[in-house]
Order: C-alpha cells, then sequence, then structure tokens
C-alpha cells in the first residue's frame, strides 16, 4: 500500500528516479522561481525606461517640427492659406499617426484636424517655447506641440501651430529596446543559473567527509560533534547527537539490567538446582517435602527480584521523562493506595495508620509510579519494622511543600548507614530479612522523577522515618 506523500507545489516536487526528493534538485528549483520572475521585474523596468526615454526623443522632435513649422510660417506671406511646402511638411504620414493645427485668431481654422487645439487653460504667448499636452482624438491619445507666431500677412492677426502625433511610435520604439535587451538579460540570468548549480553541486560536497565518517561506524554512538559540519547542518547532527544521547542511555539500562539480573537471580538458580539434585538424590517423603519449601522459597525470591528490577529499569527509562504528569491531591489518593495494602499489614501483624493533611496538597505527578513507590517504602516497613509494631504513613505541606512520609518503630537504620539507603542492592549489614536492597533504590528513582528529593532520617521513637518532599504543584499555580 502507496503511503500519501506531503501536498507540495509540483515545480518544488523534484524527485530522483527513486522516488526520493533531492535536495540538490530542490534549491535549484527555489532558485529558478525567483530568477524567473527577477527577468519579468527586469524586462518590466526595462521597457519602462525604454519608454521614458522614447516619449523624451519624441517630445524633442515635435518641439523641433512645431517650431521648424513656426519659422517656415513666418517668412511667407500665407494670405489665410499656407504653402504647399508647409503642407506637405505637415501632411506626410505613411501610417496616419500624425494630425496638424494652424488657426488664426480673426480667421478660425485655416488647414488640418479642427479638433487638435490646445486646451483653455493654456496660457500661449507670442515667440514663446513650444507647449506640449495630451489630448484624445478618435480614441487615440495623442502627443501635441503649440506654438503662437505673428501673422506675416496682417500684423494685428496671430496664428496657433498645433502639430500631434499618436503614441504608437513611441511604443514601438520602447519594444525595439526591450527586444534588444531581453536576450542579455536571459544570458546573463541562464549565466547565473549555471554558476548557482554549480555552486550547490561543489558546495554540498562539504558534507562528503561527515557522510564518510557516518558510513565507517558500526555500533559506534559516539557524538558527530561540530568538527567539520557546516553551520547549516549543525541542527541537524545536533539532533542525531541527542538521538545518540538517549539511545546510549538505553543501551546502558539495558546492559545495567542483564548484568543485575544475572548478579541477582544467580543465587536462587543455583539454589533451585541444588535442591533439584538433593530431592531427586534421596527421594524420601520427608526429604523431598523440604526441598520443595526451599524451592518455593528461591522461586519467591527470583520472582520478587525480577519484579523489583523491571520496576526499577522502568523506573529510570528515559520513556517516563516525556509523560506528562498529572496534577494529584495526595490527601486523596494516599488513602486510597493504603486501603489496599491494609489485609497485608494485618498478616505481618503491623498496625498501619495514616495522618491526613487538613487541605488538599497538590504535586503534579503519575499515579502509577506513585503507587509503585509507596508501595515499596510499605514493604520495606513491614519486612523489617518487625510484629506488633507501628507503622504511620503521612501527607503534609510545609512551607508550599508537599511532603509524603513513612515512619515505623522498628529496630531502625544505625546512622552511618542512612546515606546509603538509597543505593542499588545495598542492605544493611546485620539484616535478618532477605531482601534485594532495590526498594529504596526505586522509590529514589520515582522521586527523581518528580523532581523530589528523598529523605531518609531516624524516626522519633528509634525506627526509620523516610521523606518524599515534592516541589509545589505548577499546574496548581497556572489554575490559582
Amino acid at each position: 500500500m502507496n503511503r500519501a506523500r506531503p501536498s507540495q507545489p509540483w515545480l518544488y516536487r523534484k524527485l530522483t528516479p527513486d522516488g526520493r526528493q533531492s535536495l540538490h534538485r530542490r534549491l535549484l528549483s527555489f532558485l529558478l522561481v525567483p530568477l524567473m520572475l527577477m527577468l519579468l521585474v527586469e524586462s518590466l523596468v526595462t521597457y519602462s525606461g525604454a519608454l521614458i526615454y522614447s516619449n523624451h526623443v519624441h517630445d524633442s522632435d515635435l518641439a523641433d517640427n512645431v517650431g521648424t513649422l513656426a519659422e517656415m510660417l513666418s517668412k511667407q506671406d500665407m494670405n489665410d492659406q499656407i504653402s504647399e511646402q508647409a503642407r506637405f511638411l505637415l501632411e506626410y504620414d505613411p501610417q496616419g499617426h500624425n494630425y496638424f493645427n494652424v488657426s488664426s485668431q480673426k480667421h478660425g481654422l485655416l488647414a488640418g484636424t479642427e479638433t487638435l487645439l490646445p486646451p483653455a487653460d493654456m496660457t500661449l504667448t507670442v515667440d514663446s517655447e513650444p507647449r506640449l499636452y495630451n489630448l484624445v482624438i478618435d480614441r487615440h491619445t495623442v502627443r501635441a506641440a503649440t506654438v503662437r507666431i505673428p501673422s506675416s500677412h496682417d500684423p494685428g492677426d496671430q496664428l496657433t501651430l498645433t502639430i500631434g502625433e499618436t503614441l504608437h511610435d513611441r511604443h514601438e520604439r520602447a519594444k525595439e529596446i526591450l527586444l534588444l535587451s531581453i536576450p542579455a538579460q536571459a544570458m546573463l540570468i541562464a549565466g547565473v543559473f549555471a554558476l548557482v548549480w554549480y555552486g550547490v553541486r561543489i558546495g554540498l560536497r562539504v558534507l562528503d567527509p561527515l557522510t564518510e565518517r557516518l558510513a565507517a561506524r558500526e555500533h559506534d554512538l559516539a557524538p558527530i560533534g561540530d568538527i567539520d559540519v557546516p553551520v547549516e547542518i549543525l541542527p541537524l547532527t545536533r539532533t542525531i547527537d541527542g538521538l545518540f544521547a538517549r539511545l546510549r542511555g538505553t543501551l546502558a539500562l539495558q546492559d545495567r539490567f542483564i548484568a543485575d539480573a544475572a548478579h541477582q537471580l544467580r543465587t536462587p538458580l543455583a539454589g533451585l538446582r541444588v535442591h533439584v539434585e538433593r530431592a531427586q538424590g534421596d527421594p524420601s517423603p520427608a526429604t523431598v517435602r523440604d526441598a520443595l519449601e526451599h524451592i518455593q522459597r528461591l522461586t519467591h525470591r527470583a520472582s520478587r527480584t525480577s519484579t523489583q528490577l523491571l520496576a526499577l529499569t522502568r523506573a529510570q527509562s528515559p520513556e517516563h521523562e516525556t509523560h506528562p504528569l498529572d496534577l494529584i491531591d495526595l490527601n486523596r489518593l494516599i488513602p486510597d493506595l493504603l486501603s489496599l495494602r491494609v489485609h497485608e499489614a494485618l498478616a505481618a501483624g503491623v498496625d498501619l495508620g495514616y495522618d491526613s493533611a487538613n487541605e488538599p496538597v497538590w504535586i503534579d505527578g503519575d499515579r502509577t509510579t506513585l503507587q509503585e513507590l509507596l508501595d515499596n517504602l510499605l514493604d520495606n516497613c513491614l519486612r523489617y519494622a518487625g510484629r506488633r509494631s507501628i507503622v504511620t504513613v503521612a501527607v503534609s505541606l510545609s512551607n508550599g511543600r508537599p511532603s509524603l512520609s513513612i515512619e515505623d518503630n522498628g529496630p531502625g537504620v544505625p546512622p552511618e548507614f542512612l546515606a546509603r539507603l538509597g543505593e542499588r542492592f545495598f542492605r544493611v549489614p546485620g539484616s535478618c530479612e532477605e531482601g534485594t536492597g532495590l526498594g529504596l533504590a526505586i522509590v529514589q528513582r520515582i522521586a527523581e522523577r518528580h523532581r523530589a528529593q528523598v529523605l531518609f532520617l531516624r524516626g522519633n521513637e528509634g525506627g526509620l522515618r523516610v521523606e518524599v518532599v515534592f516541589p509545589p504543584a505548577r499546574t496548581a499555580r497556572r489554575n490559582s
């Protein structure tokens, strides 16, 4: 079943023959569009500049033409008519894009187009420079130049001479300039694109040493480092280094679990083999019964050891670091969890009590691991405090810091060993009870997961007191 690819514009979805995206082609595609847009913008700018230049040249020619006509008419006696030479100059236009107008103040239109007149608000004086303006004739925009001269036939009369032309020739000249410049611009863009293609191709080779260095590795999860790594690739390599670090932690945890399991299960497994061989060597009922009793105890010990090893591994797993914490009220959670262990306390002859707080005690925590923390603390008390002992679990809030404590009145722990109670496989010398030395280590790891501090203290009645001090709940602060 084919997996759907993310939707991308076709221009950027550059794939290699095997269907994978190509960084080289993708970079070139992202550069091609701006270059094409640059060519388009450059063409528009070139055309605008050419049109400005063409307008300037044609305006100059138009002013010269009307000046030449004025000089020609001022030297001849018109008698309300213009000469054939002047008329030929004005009317000659093979494409019909030119207009002219010769008007007298006294006699009106003498020749040309009647509508080719200067605006009413334009002030004209005799012998002034030609004036330029735009108007529309037959739905065509016309650029006109006008000048006023005295009449040679009648000193009291004045002539207004106007020559106009459409903008067709101006645009044609601008197009010619544009067509001349486009090939050069296209060649320049093509040259730039070729240089970019070559630069990208050569530039990506800087990754070759890094690729070769990673390809030479087999089981090495050491950090890649920043040597010979381009700045743009640093976020990727540092992300890979983070992944390597998590993998190293997971593999180290796995190796530690295997070593711990081998160390802790070696003794009960060896004992099982001894008692099986003993029962096989002496099949008498008494020997077999005694061997089975030892096998049952060793099996229970192996089961408890493997269970605590798995619990310790879970508490140390990196997965727990990213698991979200919930807002939990210890004053409601702890009594519910204690109620599940009352029957065990009665069977062990232990008086199990609870001191509650007078208000909710909120923490950010995980219910499952908190239950495991409390179970290990209770197991430690039930196992080592002894029968007819008193175990008290309390929840309190002191100076804004939530706290969970458990205290017994058993034999306690010598002061010199209190600091080592959270170590893996540590057991107080001289203890006659069987144990793995993992229970309080599990408590320590779960507390670290909750950013809490575990304190091992001497109890008020000589026993052991364990306090777990949590940070204030951030969720509760946000909601308050």
